[in-house]
């Protein structure tokens, strides 16, 4: 007989999610992904000036607020018709490379890996390491004290879970010293910014402030160090893990979902944006032994309101999409639209995975492909592979972008603003892309009487956690849970594992807990 288990709010994501999974056999044979915070930025910027919208829609997140800010911006450069110059989009670029940094680094260490340790291990461990015995000696006297926030609550450990006491203890002293790189990372991103969270630079036409030499210098001394830790210690976490004991996780391809990615392409290494750090299509169905990109077209993408608390009305693109609500709407379950892509006949409207792992398939990256090659499925353990290895490129293009940036501050007429289209157009619409941390992400306005007339955002998570569509089809999310190992009902693991592989992205967290028993995560079976 089957049962339903209802994890509400699913922790350690950005945003509040509740997931609904129906086992039956011992796996998960149908699940249903809610975002159940409304915020309806959209709305707010009705009316608005339309150069207020960079900075408005960096407040959807405190984590990833660069991301809205430049494709906010990106919007309005094609509304505005303005053209930023090289200078200005390595100074955007750079503010982005310290975003992925720090973005990639927290997901694994803070919100994911806690989900393949036995944290208990660390009490075993034997090794003569001073650091280690440290983080040994401080994990045990937390426990003795009843005091063990952040490492739990948590779910107990289960097969896949990492048991080796010096493995599980290194892990946790890599969990601290990701919070201090994570700490540098978003310094690198106030060079440029101004201050963090939500940098001030970044506005249509390119960004705000010229750089100095000091500037390129600091950055460049903090990326050095950013670079030794993500080569000498996250990868080889991610791949000591992915590739030791998560192999049987990566194999079974737990957490696989529908096999469509998408990338919109980003990070240009040159002035005509022929060179991309991330470049852009689709992929329809994943065969990995003959991966088909298709190009991307955005005009091909439309949102459907069927399953959730918005009125209802036919899938739209985002240009014409609308943001009411319908909070009594009979057979809705979620605040999160649901994104479709029109791949043509013989299926339209397809749900697309955004993401490390879609971007890293489109590219063909070599290095996750090897991982296929050996017996890798995509799936859960896949996408902290793929979150690593972009993390390196990344880092990579900083360098490229630093130099560039410092060839370019050398000639005459150096710009970084095309200040000649400052001033909103009467009319105009533009559409915004950025291959943000957690995927896809596309900025929609259009302005009428120079205000914001319609503005829409498709941000990864409304592509990832999206609900059915109107022929019924599961979201991402949803897709990704079914068929996924839940052998213990009262203990659902790799139901929060295959969704935090996600890094869900819905809302600024604001987590609610219940004053008499302080309890912030329950599951419900049924």
């Amino acid at each position: 007989m089957a049962k339903k288990i209802t994890i509400h709010p699913v922790t350690r994501i950005e945003g509040h999610l509740t997931i609904e999974v129906e086992i039956e056999d011992g796996k998960v044979k149908d699940a249903w992904s809610s975002g159940t915070m409304a915020r309806a930025f959209e709305t707010l910027l009705t009316g608005k000036d339309p150069r207020d919208a960079p900075y408005v829609t960096s407040r959807i997140c405190g984590v990833c607020y660069s991301v809205h800010q430049l494709a906010s911006s990106r919007a309005l450069d094609v509304a505005f018709g303005a053209k930023v110059p090289w200078g200005g989009n390595l100074i955007r670029n750079l503010v982005m490379g310290a975003q992925y940094i720090y973005d990639h680094l927290i997901h694994f260490y803070q919100l994911s890996a806690l989900d393949y340790i036995d944290i208990m291990a660390i009490a075993n461990y034997k090794g003569e390491d001073k650091d280690l015995l440290a983080v040994r000696d401080k994990i045990v006297g937390l426990v003795k004290s009843n005091d063990t926030f952040p490492l739990t609550p948590r779910y107990e450990p289960d097969e896949f879970n990492v048991k080796d006491p010096e493995l599980v203890t290194m892990a946790v002293k890599h969990y601290i010293d990701a919070l201090k790189m994570n700490a540098k990372a978003r310094n690198m991103g106030a060079i440029w910014g101004g201050r963090t969270p939500h940098y001030q630079n970044i506005v249509v036409g390119g960004v705000t402030s010229y750089p100095d030499i000091n500037q390129v210098f600091r950055f460049r001394t903090m990326l050095d160090e950013q670079k030794r830790f993500v080569e000498e210690v996250y990868i080889p976490d991610v791949l000591a893990f992915g590739t030791g004991p998560l192999w049987k996780l990566a194999t079974m391809g737990v957490g696989g979902g529908h096999y469509n990615y998408l990338s919109y392409g980003d990070f240009a290494k040159d002035p005509a944006w022929k060179d991309l750090v991330f470049p852009a299509g689709v992929i329809i169905g994943l065969d990995p032994a003959n991966i088909k990109v298709d190009p991307v077209d955005s005009t091909k993408i439309t949102e459907s309101v069927k399953y959730t608390w918005y009125k209802e009305h036919s899938p739209a693109h985002p240009y014409s999409g609308s943001t009411e609500f319908d909070l009594e709407k009979k057979g809705a379950y979620t605040f999160i639209k649901a994104p479709r892509y029109d791949a043509g006949p013989p299926k339209h409207g397809v749900p697309l995975e955004a993401g490390p792992l879609a971007r890293m398939l489109v590219a063909k990256n070599t290095t996750l492909l090897d991982l296929v090659k050996k017996g890798a499925k995509p799936g859960a353990v896949a996408r902290h592979a793929a979150r690593a290895i972009e993390t390196k490129l990344i880092v990579d293009a900083c360098y490229v972008w630093l130099d560039q940036l410092l060839t370019e501050m050398t000639k005459p007429g150096f710009k970084i603003h095309d200040t000649e289209h400052w001033d909103p157009p009467d009319r105009g619409e533009g559409a915004g892309f950025n291959e943000a941390p957690r995927g896809a992400l596309g900025h929609w306005v259009r302005i009428k009487d120079k205000k914001i007339a319609n503005y829409q955002a498709v941000v990864p998570s409304t592509w990832n956690a999206s609900p059915r569509c109107e022929k019924g089809i599961r979201g991402p999310y949803e897709e990704a849970l079914v068929g996924a190992p839940v052998p213990d009902p009262e203990n659902p693991i790799n139901i929060v594992r295959i969704i935090r592989s996600f890094d869900p992205c819905l809302a600024c967290a604001v987590h609610i807990i219940d004053p008499h028993t302080n309890e912030i995560r329950k599951f419900i079976i049924e």
